[in-house]
């Protein structure tokens, strides 16, 4: 089912899965955004602690039997901030886990199509029978492209399309045919392995000024734009932003992305944001400040 964006789709879900007061499970750290949305939607949200193969196996479980989560939200694919990736045995393992319950999944796959070699998705070991999968195109084709599609079991379509025909009054029809000819034309894997290539430059680059300045990558992403990145010890994210952007440069403070705030020290670099050699100069004049 296309819908307006890679938001709509879930606030589409939880809008048809979700009442006031259930329990949602994101990664911490996520999105930012699913925060934001989900407390629009008035339900409880627990974090799970993310690592670099995916939601911690142990605490996942611990939260599923004490919360007994409805939803729960999370990438598969380049991990949104860590730029992490699911692990084949990860993802089985927290099947078997949600097997034992009710929870729905949402895998946001967004960042699909950046990926060099592809991770392993829970809707396709699933095959959708508990997992739900999204995703847009803003990211890919251009975000002033307003289009995105939830994939899930037959009968829950059905519903999300009433839902979606009494909440949008219709609309995204040119956004759809432009994405439709984008994608079913040669040139988009062409233009993918060009902005995936750049993208691997850019990382590289990135990751070596910010070490050189005392930041440190928690993981090296495989793909994508985004490198999570922790502070010298003692600094505080919020603290450095602050000072940066008196200087003009915008930073993203880890606890922006942290249900439980544990990730005061960390930020998020988007490798295709941070080419102007300005940015560096500025991070290094606040951290020795």
């Amino acid at each position: 089912m296309l819908t307006e964006s890679g938001t709509h789709a879930i606030d589409l879900i939880c809008r048809f899965l979700l009442q006031p007061g259930d329990t949602v499970l994101v990664d911490d750290p996520c999105y930012f955004n699913f925060h934001a949305l989900l407390k629009a939607h008035r339900v409880n949200i627990v974090g799970v602690p993310y690592t670099a193969t995916g939601p911690d196996i142990e605490a996942f479980g611990a939260a599923l039997r004490e919360h007994a989560p409805r939803l729960y939200i999370t990438n598969s694919g380049i991990h949104n901030p860590t730029g992490a990736t699911l692990s084949p045995v990860t993802a089985h393992r927290l099947l078997k886990l949600a097997d034992t319950s009710s929870l729905v999944i949402v895998e946001d796959d967004i960042f699909g199509d950046f990926e060099n070699t592809p991770a392993p998705r829970l809707s396709a070991f699933d095959g959708l029978a508990r997992v739900i999968q999204i995703g847009s195109f803003s990211k890919t084709i251009s975000a002033s492209i307003r289009c995105g599609y939830i994939a899930s079991r037959r009968e829950w379509i059905e519903s999300l399309v009433d839902l979606k025909i009494a909440t949008t009054f219709g609309g995204g029809r040119m956004a759809a045919d432009i994405v439709h000819q984008a994608i079913t034309d040669s040139g988009y894997r062409k233009h993918m392995e060009g902005v995936r290539f750049r993208l691997a430059q850019e990382m590289g680059k990135t990751v070596a000024r910010l070490q050189a300045i005392g930041i440190k990558p928690w993981m090296v992403p495989q793909a994508g734009m985004y490198v999570w990145c922790q502070l010298p010890q003692g600094k505080d994210a919020a603290t450095l932003a602050r000072a940066c952007l008196k200087e003009g440069v915008v930073l993203a403070p880890g606890n922006a992305f942290s249900q439980s705030m544990t990730a005061g020290d960390f930020l998020r670099f988007n490798v295709a944001q941070s080419g102007d050699s300005k940015i560096y100069e500025v991070l290094k004049r606040a951290l020795n400040a």
